[in-house]
């Protein structure tokens, strides 16, 4: 039997669209490739491990862009600069720079890398959507929580934006109890970013583990630029185990390879057996 509700990153609209536009098509196409990811990782005979995704991507995107590339409408894309610009400078990349915004957020692109620069297109528009549209950003939750809440995880694996998405979930609904929360390339503790924008928000600079969380296992590559810090037990009470892997220098954030990484073994082995 399934016992693990899977929460997606970003980048996962191209998902809807190949569905047809149905939310539960592409919740079901990530799964069956979220089960191969983990076997991979897992070993032994291939099974069902997820009981579903929670899918919301479809929720913070208005456009039909065949690639999954965040099209919010045009009110957004002033937040979805300065979400782009809090998280270079989280790199240390143009801290020093003055002028238009739009000016900058340009010469961002133009300066990174091609993996990277992709990344922020994605990245820096469904963050600012989540975040600054509360009606959005309350579907996705309430998206995330039904899902928990039909299937009844003992574990919920959330990835990326979908760490950021589950923590709200469940603090916004204390009925929905879940064993271990294992989030995967988080950014819960970007500061200026996301952290100060968090759902309840932090008291004296600390977040905490939901109420209906007995564990809490945060996940992170040395070389993600999602996950900055990739620690959070700066940020937050109640993580208990932090763990900094090397995936891979290229695939530094996908949700094939951290599910495929072999740290996740000892944490999911007793909720397998």
């Amino acid at each position: 039997m399934a016992v693990i509700v899977g929460v997606h990153g970003i980048g996962k609209y191209n998902y809807y669209l190949q569905a047809g536009r149905s939310a539960t098509g592409a919740a079901e196409a990530m799964r069956a490739k979220w089960d191969r990811y983990l076997h991979l990782g897992l070993g032994g005979e291939p099974r069902a491990y997820f009981a579903e995704i929670a899918y919301f991507s479809h929720l913070l995107n208005d456009g039909d862009d065949e690639y999954g590339a965040a099209a919010p409408r045009k009110a957004m894309e002033l937040q979805a600069q300065q979400v782009l610009a809090g998280w270079a400078r989280q790199l240390g990349v143009g801290e020093h720079v003055t002028g238009a915004l739009k000016s900058f957020t340009g010469w961002l692109l133009e300066r990174l890398d091609g993996r990277s620069a992709a990344f922020a297109k994605l990245f820096a528009p469904e963050v600012a959507a989540y975040l600054t549209d509360q009606t959005r950003r309350e579907k996705s939750r309430q998206a995330v929580a039904e899902c928990i809440r039909k299937n009844r995880p003992k574990v919920v694996i959330a990835h990326s934006l979908g760490s950021v998405v589950a923590y709200e979930a469940l603090w916004a609904n204390p009925d929905l109890e879940v064993d271990l929360l294992l989030t995967l390339g988080s950014p819960l503790g970007m500061r200026n970013v996301i952290f100060e924008r968090l759902l309840p928000a932090p008291v004296n600079g600390r977040g905490e583990r939901p109420k209906g969380v007995r564990r809490w296992v945060n996940i992170a590559d040395k070389d993600d630029i999602a996950a900055i810090p990739p620690a959070l037990t700066g940020s937050f009470t109640g993580v208990d185990v932090e763990q900094l892997v090397n995936l891979d220098w290229i695939d530094f954030h996908t949700a094939g390879k951290y599910l495929g990484c072999p740290a996740l073994d000892p944490h999911l082995r007793p909720f397998l057996a």
